[in-house]
């Protein structure tokens, strides 16, 4: 049963990109199987640093071929100009080694007018989107009057397809939104060019693994954002349009449950969100900055994306646990625990108030998630740099006790820690 699947125990960015660039190693196909360029997946390799939007990160792996699933919302422009990108940095990106489901959803200029001014009438009920039309493509797809990657095999179609869309979008733009109208000819002949450039690695991704499961190959599936921004498990409506959890991996890449042999999840040593909604671990003060950094470097609290300063705290390890249990997690990976280093008296969240009330688990409803307080409990902090270490025994005492202590509340033993942003400063045990 060689899948093994990633997905985020937190609410994104929690560092899958460098896992998944990790585990591809030994994997035959990295398949990608939810979201957009919403996404942001930072990968460093030495002195350099690759930032990957819709491309999976095993394609920095020159034996990987490397799958985007119909489970997928794609902005074929921005999906054309980062393979191009990639190319001009000397990665292999021919047909024979990238696939774009053809059952993928594509995003139209329409979807990123209607996502941007949808928020920007929300106002402070605003959920923090990327404005990258991801929402409103998954509404298309859901209302089934979406446009499928497929369709760009007819690029004069296809373009007179969003063209019709435009249409569409531009009524709700300027007599519900009252916001200006997108002009249809100036998206044409870019849509047009990544349509023709896109036509070559359209294929039947589903069968595609199949066939390659069926030889005894092995598929390492990566997500997207995080199990608390999924679309049915997360906290809504706070969350992503689609879905982040395991279960994604398998309606996202068209392949059945009997395949799975790990699901690992992936949490930062600490909290991180980005956009609104509740945080009950949040530092709004000098150890939430600290915790951030200031932006100097690229894997400092800074979306990937967005460039939006992310919200950080302690450790929420009621939502790690819930994510284990949601994911039904075979291991976890704790990245950034390098960044703890120095702080006297670490936290970690095991459990919640609400209304005087014990609550240790996740509430199901988001006014409950309003009201509840942490319940923490300090561990030991260990003063040592560690971005040199290389193996699990050669932490210090407490650094090794912060990752006993999170086995111990969730339940799953932990197998990598990163200790820095380097591929290097990976410790497996």
């Amino acid at each position: 049963m060689p899948v093994t699947i990633i997905v985020g125990a937190q609410w994104g960015d929690e560092g899958k990109g460098r896992i998944a660039d990790w585990l591809a190693e030994k994997s035959d196909i990295v398949a990608r199987f939810s979201g957009g360029d919403n996404a942001g997946h930072t990968v460093r390799v030495g002195d350099d640093t690759y930032k990957l939007h819709l491309v999976p990160c095993g394609v920095i792996h020159p034996n990987a071929r490397c799958v985007m699933g119909g489970g997928m919302v794609v902005n074929p422009v921005k999906l054309a100009d980062e393979l191009k990108d990639l190319g001009k940095r000397g990665v292999d990106i021919s047909p024979g080694r990238i696939t774009l489901a053809e059952n993928a959803h594509l995003i139209t200029p329409g979807h990123i007018a209607l996502d941007g001014a949808d928020e920007a009438m929300r106002g402070q009920t605003a959920i923090g989107t990327t404005k990258r039309g991801i929402g409103p493509a998954y509404t298309d797809k859901a209302a089934r009057t979406g446009i499928r990657a497929g369709a760009m095999r007819r690029p004069d179609d296809f373009v007179e397809q969003v063209g019709q869309r435009i249409e569409q979008a531009n009524r709700l733009l300027t007599d519900y939104y009252h916001a200006p109208a997108i002009l249809p000819e100036t998206t044409v002949d870019e849509l047009h060019a990544a349509a023709e450039f896109l036509i070559p690695y359209l294929a039947n991704v589903p069968l595609l693994l199949h066939e390659a499961l069926q030889e005894g190959k092995s598929v390492l599936c990566e997500g997207a954002q995080g199990t608390l921004l999924d679309l049915d498990h997360g906290i809504y409506p706070y969350v992503t349009s689609s879905s982040a959890t395991a279960g994604g991996a398998l309606t996202g890449l068209g392949i059945g449950p009997r395949w799975v042999e790990r699901v690992v999840g992936v949490m930062k040593a600490f909290s991180t969100r980005v956009g609104a909604g509740p945080f009950p671990t949040e530092l709004p003060g000098a150890d939430g900055d600290r915790l951030r950094g200031t932006g100097a470097n690229p894997w400092d609290e800074f979306g990937t994306t967005t460039g939006r300063p992310r919200r950080c705290g302690w450790l929420d390890m009621v939502v790690v646990r819930y994510a284990a249990r949601i994911n039904g997690l075979t291991d976890l990976v704790i990245t950034k625990l390098d960044i703890l280093s120095g702080f006297d008296a670490p936290k970690i969240a095991n459990g919640y108030v609400f209304e005087g009330r014990p609550m240790p688990e996740v509430p199901a409803d988001y006014d409950t998630w309003l009201g509840c307080a942490p319940v923490y409990e300090t561990l030991p902090g260990w003063p040592e740099d560690i971005m040199g270490v290389k193996s699990m025994g050669d932490l210090p005492g407490a650094a090794r006790g912060y990752v006993s202590r999170v086995e111990a509340i969730s339940g799953v033993p932990v197998s990598i820690v990163t200790v820095g942003p380097g591929r290097e400063q990976t410790i497996e045990r």
